[in-house]
């Protein structure tokens, strides 16, 4: 089979949406030259989008027109290297997810604990956040629950006392362990997070699991959550205004 055919045919076979590089075809296509050439052929013909540069995808139509990769396709390589999470997504997508907002846009966030500077790979803007802890598949879901209580006065269309009481029940389902998991990950995050963490798990009246949370702050240090008060009851205990 030829080499050209090959690719074609292996396309084919990828789903819409997906994001692929030229190692998708290692060991497969000899020379690296032949293939970038055939792939850009490709993408100059509209068959496949070009999205950065040795990454392409399917494109997908909808009423409205071409659709992008998902965020994840979009920035997969970002979030695995050689086999090992090194980074999760955060941000408008996952505030999305969570019924923090009804807005994704056109920005993606990750956490990771080296971080460059913002870029742009086809219609996304890449951005990052420091995250402190180690990143691991568990704990993913719980440092996006931590991200959002540490940007909840910039999550958009959305109140703060409205994503408070989500996050609040979403926590709440959480077994004693994951709550605890929780407590540790928030160590290592900002102060008014972790003052917002203790006053949640304490008016859930898991008062024992915050007593490292409380022991990390400064008592005199007081922090301004417009309507939090009006939502937890044990805001003032923990310095929340």
């Amino acid at each position: 089979m030829k080499t050209t055919e090959y690719i074609k045919n292996s396309i084919d076979r990828f789903p819409k949406g997906y994001v692929f590089t030229y190692g998708d075809f290692t060991g497969k296509v000899e020379s690296k030259e032949a293939l970038a050439k055939a792939l850009n052929r490709l993408a100059a013909s509209g068959k496949i989008v070009k999205l950065a540069k040795g990454k392409f995808y399917k494109p997908e139509q909808s009423p409205f027109g071409e659709l992008p990769p998902d965020q994840y396709q979009a920035v997969k390589d970002l979030l695995e290297s050689g086999g090992k999470v090194v980074g999760y997504l955060t941000g408008l997508s996952i505030y999305n997810s969570l019924g923090l907002t009804t807005q994704v846009g056109s920005t993606i966030q990750i956490g990771r604990n080296e971080v460059r500077s913002s870029f742009k790979r086809g219609r996304y803007t890449i951005s990052f956040v420091k995250q402190k802890n180690s990143i691991t598949k568990e704990n993913i879901p719980l440092l996006q629950l931590l991200d959002g209580l540490r940007f909840i006065k910039k999550i958009p269309d959305s109140s703060i006392t409205k994503s408070c009481k989500i996050v609040q029940n979403i926590i709440s389902a959480l077994s004693e362990k994951e709550q605890g998991t929780l407590v540790r990950l928030a160590l290592k995050y900002q102060p008014a997070t972790r003052a917002l963490l203790g006053a949640i798990l304490c008016d859930l009246g898991k008062e024992g699991l915050t007593e490292k949370l409380k022991k990390s702050l400064n008592p005199l240090t007081s922090y301004i959550i417009p309507g939090i008060s009006e939502v937890l009851l044990s805001a003032p205990r923990w310095g929340i205004k």
